[in-house]
């Protein structure tokens, strides 16, 4: 069972639920969800296993407004200010021992991941859908949030209305096939993507 805690943010409250693995680990993966979804979404689930049972500790951050209630996500700094919060806090009062620190996140939770891994001292990126576009508006691209220069997995469904990225000199893209956006289809497919980039990375205890 996971350790759920809340932890307050200048956003309001956000909610963090904490899967350790059984043996002693190096890597923090922290991982936020989507606009308007919740951290128990398929995949996220799938990774969270696959990530613990390969030694690593797993984080799901669940944003202040969810925890309010509201579907409708807030502005984009507002979910960068409200997880750099948390990350902040987990390193400071609950993880201090990790050695490595990987964010990540499906859609919306990615590019936020995406667009605050610096800041928060993150040695990877894992993006799950990231969407690189509003639907039909391919003009309105979002690649360069992952233009980050640190390692980053994107793992998109090959049939995503919100696009695919381009794989880039740090960005490994793997596309998953008759997937949409919401990677039902095999998680559990995508949740081994996911454990052997991170086993390719040195990040797992395996």
């Amino acid at each position: 069972m996971p350790l759920s805690d809340q932890i307050d943010t200048p956003r309001g409250p956000a909610r963090i639920d904490t899967d350790l693995p059984a043996r002693p680990y190096a890597a923090l993966l922290v991982l936020g969800h989507g606009a308007g979804g919740s951290v128990d979404a398929p995949d996220l689930l799938a990774v969270r296993d696959a990530a613990v049972s390969a030694g690593l500790a797993v984080i799901r951050v669940t944003q202040p407004y969810r925890v309010a209630g509201r579907r409708a996500p807030a502005p984009a700094g507002h979910l960068d200010e409200a997880w750099t919060a948390v990350l902040a806090a987990v390193l400071r009062d609950r993880h201090p021992g990790a050695a490595t620190l990987v964010v990540g996140g499906r859609s919306s939770g990615a590019r936020v991941a995406c667009r605050t891994a610096h800041a928060v001292g993150a040695a990877g990126v894992v993006a799950l859908a990231f969407p690189l576009h509003p639907p039909g508006r391919p003009e309105r691209s979002r690649a360069a949030e992952l233009d980050t220069g640190l390692p980053t997995l994107v793992v998109n469904g090959d049939r995503d209305p919100f696009g695919v990225p381009q794989p880039g000199p740090a960005v490994h893209v793997v596309t998953r096939p008759r997937e949409t956006h919401d990677l039902r289809r095999d998680p559990a497919g995508t949740a081994d993507v996911v454990r052997d980039w991170l086993r390719t990375r040195g990040w797992t205890a395996d």
